[in-house]
């Protein structure tokens, strides 16, 4: 690694985690430049996403790397360290990472490192100022905390799948792991909030972060609609719960997103459409009553809409200043200029040769996010770690 930089320059992460929801939180770590090192296991080859492909990174002779591209969505910006955790030799080491170390983050089951000497509980005694995050599937306490988690799991216990996908249809799940994203997210906010404490007085504690309640918490409008109605909120496809235009509506030749937030956008929505007459009308002319009259509103509206391009139709609103938005697959949306502007997406140079990877969202006027690091192949740093006297050193 080249030298870290960045707000968490000199922050030291042990990252037992594997799969996506502790590797979402430490690759931010990194990100904002923090060093990390991944402990894998040797036994299985590593973290389990080295094997959820293709498709894989190849080597410039076509042979296959352990760089999928599930491993490296979450994994720049880390070393790679093999340790067997289930040998004396294995433990020692991790405690002497330990020692150096100011943030630990593991995914085991509750109580899974005890038998290891390497819980909270154990590893608090000798590094009290340790900041220690445990992500387990539902948490350390509660009736189902010996449960495994997973984000399909999390997804469909936490109430998400029952809101998503068409009224008729099966509940679905988001398209991608978004549970162990959040949760990830959840963790970062913790440990940097751990970390603070940690520096005003020098003591660290346990983070005890769920899936599942991670989850339930980003349930955000529609879980709050229901705690205050006691109604149990319905798939709508792509329509929101509380506004109305506010969907996915078919065109001649695609789709298009409306996202009419007030009255006054509805009225020059309208007047675009050639039907001024709907915003005067009492079925629709405010929020409240679209939103009852949801299913008579849009019988007008989409086969309006269906009459209208796409590009056009998004032009001609944005000239309006209504709110309004293509629907675009992923070869469209990373050749957008605006993707190049943010820097979304970034060229590093991996071991087996160049790969591309999604940007961190962040932008720091000061202390901007760093790309120090591609994803590693399994075990790549595990002799220099080991041999090293300050093994975070970078």
């Amino acid at each position: 690694m080249a030298g870290s930089e960045g707000p968490l320059k000199g922050v030291k992460v042990l990252d037992l985690s594997r799969i996506l929801a502790g590797p979402t939180c430490t690759q931010l770590l990194g990100d904002l430049g923090a060093s990390v090192i991944k402990i894998e296991n040797p036994a299985t080859g590593g973290d389990d996403t080295r094997q959820w492909g293709p498709p894989y990174v190849e080597d410039a002779q076509g042979n296959r790397s352990d760089l999928s591209a599930y491993f490296m969505s979450a994994n720049r910006n880390k070393k790679s360290v093999a340790i067997d955790i289930t040998t004396t030799e294995g433990q020692s080491e991790i405690k002497r990472l330990a020692s150096h170390a100011d943030i630990l983050i593991e995914n085991f089951k509750p109580g899974g490192l005890a038998k290891y000497g390497l819980d909270y509980a154990t590893l608090s005694q000798d590094f009290p100022s340790l900041v220690y995050c445990s992500i387990s599937g539902y948490g350390q306490t509660g009736p189902n905390a010996s449960k495994p988690g997973y984000d399909l799991m999390a997804q469909g216990y936490g109430g998400i799948m029952s809101l998503t996908g068409e009224p008729d249809g099966a509940p679905m799940k988001v398209g991608v792991g978004i549970a162990d994203v959040m949760c990830g997210m959840y963790a970062s906010v913790g440990i940097l909030a751990a970390l603070r404490h940690r520096d005003q007085t020098g003591e660290g504690q346990q983070i005890d972060l769920a899936l599942v309640d991670a989850q339930i918490a980003w349930l955000i409008n529609e879980g709050v609609n229901y705690l205050t109605s006691g109604n149990v909120p319905q798939r709508r496809g792509n329509g929101h719960p509380n506004i109305v235009p506010y969907d996915v509506y078919e065109t001649a030749d695609g789709h298009v997103i409306l996202a009419v937030g007030n009255d006054s956008q509805f009225r020059r929505f309208c007047e675009f459409i050639e039907h001024p007459d709907l915003a005067d009308d009492p079925r629709f002319a405010t929020n409240p009553a679209r939103l009852e009259n949801r299913d008579a509103l849009n019988a007008v509206l989409r086969p309006v809409v269906k009459t209208h391009a796409s590009e056009t139709m998004i032009a001609q609103l944005e000239a309006r200043k209504v709110p309004v938005g293509p629907v675009q697959t992923l070869d469209q949306v990373f050749a957008t200029d605006q993707v190049e502007a943010r820097q979304m997406q970034i060229a590093m140079q991996a071991e087996p040769g160049d790969v591309q990877l999604i940007g961190n969202p962040l932008k720091l006027s000061r202390t901007p996010v760093t790309y120090r690091a591609a994803p590693p192949v399994f075990g790549a740093d595990t002799q220099a770690v080991l041999r090293a006297e300050n093994p975070f050193d970078d």
